[in-house]
C-alpha cells in the first residue's frame, strides 16, 4: 500500500514537473527576456567560449541588459530652444522729397551775356552737388531764363547755352547725365514787373534786370532720412 501512494505521488510529481520548469522558465523570461536562462532559471547562459550571453529569438535591443549588452539609453530629443533673434536694424526710410527749387543768379554763375562759368559759379555748383548727395533724386530739370535784352531767338540760344553748361558741370561731378534735363526760356518768363525796368540799355536798367538772369534748377525724389549731406 505504502509503494502504491509512493508510485502515485511520483507520477503526479512527473506530471506537474514539466509545467512547473516552463512556469519557471517564463518567470524568469519576463525578467530576462530575449536571452537563454540556465536549467533552474537562477542566470542568463553564456558560451564557455566567449562568455557572452547567449540571446534568444526574442532578443530586441529594448531587451538589452547588463553586462550581456550595453542598455539602449534613449536619448532624450531635446527640445527645441527658443532662440531670441534681435530684428534686423530697419534700413532708413527713404521719404518722397518734395520737388525742390534752386535758383542761382545768372550774374553769379557766368559774365555779362556769356555762358561759360565763373569760378564762383563753379563753387556754387559744387554746393548743389553735396546736397544732391544725399538724394535718390528721380530728375533735375536746368531751365536757363535771359532779360530782355536782344533778340527773342538770341536770348532763346543764350538761355539753352547756360542751362547746358550748368548740366556739364554738374556730370564732372558725378551728377548723372541721365538725371539731368535742360531747357531754355529766353526772356518770355521774367519775374520783375513789367514797367518797372523801363528804359534804354544802361547799367541802371541791366541791374534792374538782374533777377530776369538767372538758371533755375528743380529737384525731384527721395531722401534718406539719415543723410547729413
Amino acid at each position: 500500500m505504502t509503494a502504491t501512494r509512493t508510485l502515485i505521488f511520483a507520477g503526479i510529481a512527473a506530471a506537474f514537473l514539466p509545467g512547473m520548469s516552463l512556469a519557471q522558465n517564463w518567470m524568469q523570461d519576463s525578467k530576462n527576456q530575449g536571452y537563454l536562462v540556465d536549467s533552474y532559471g537562477n542566470s542568463i547562459s553564456t558560451s564557455s567560449n566567449t562568455g557572452l550571453c547567449w540571446r534568444s529569438s526574442d532578443w530586441t535591443q529594448a531587451r538589452s541588459v547588463e553586462p550581456c549588452d550595453p542598455v539602449a539609453k534613449k536619448a532624450e530629443a531635446a527640445a527645441p530652444r527658443m532662440v531670441a533673434v534681435a530684428p534686423a536694424p530697419e534700413k532708413p526710410a527713404a521719404a518722397r522729397m518734395a520737388p525742390q527749387s534752386f535758383v542761382f543768379s545768372a550774374d553769379a554763375l557766368f559774365a555779362f551775356d556769356k555762358s561759360v562759368l565763373k569760378p564762383e559759379g563753379k563753387a556754387a555748383l559744387d554746393d548743389f552737388a553735396r546736397q544732391l548727395g544725399g538724394a535718390r533724386y528721380d530728375v533735375v530739370f536746368v531751365t536757363g531764363h535771359t532779360d530782355r535784352f536782344g533778340s527773342n531767338e538770341y536770348n532763346q540760344k543764350l538761355s539753352e547755352r547756360r542751362a547746358q553748361a550748368v548740366k556739364d558741370y554738374l556730370v564732372s561731378r558725378d551728377i548723372a547725365a541721365n538725371r539731368i534735363n535742360v531747357d531754355g526760356k529766353g526772356e518770355t518768363q521774367p519775374v520783375t514787373q513789367a514797367g518797372a525796368c523801363s528804359g534804354a540799355k544802361s547799367a541802371k536798367v541791366i541791374a534792374c534786370l538782374q533777377p530776369d538772369r538767372r538758371v533755375h534748377a528743380e529737384v525731384t525724389g527721395t531722401r534718406s532720412q539719415t543723410s547729413s549731406r
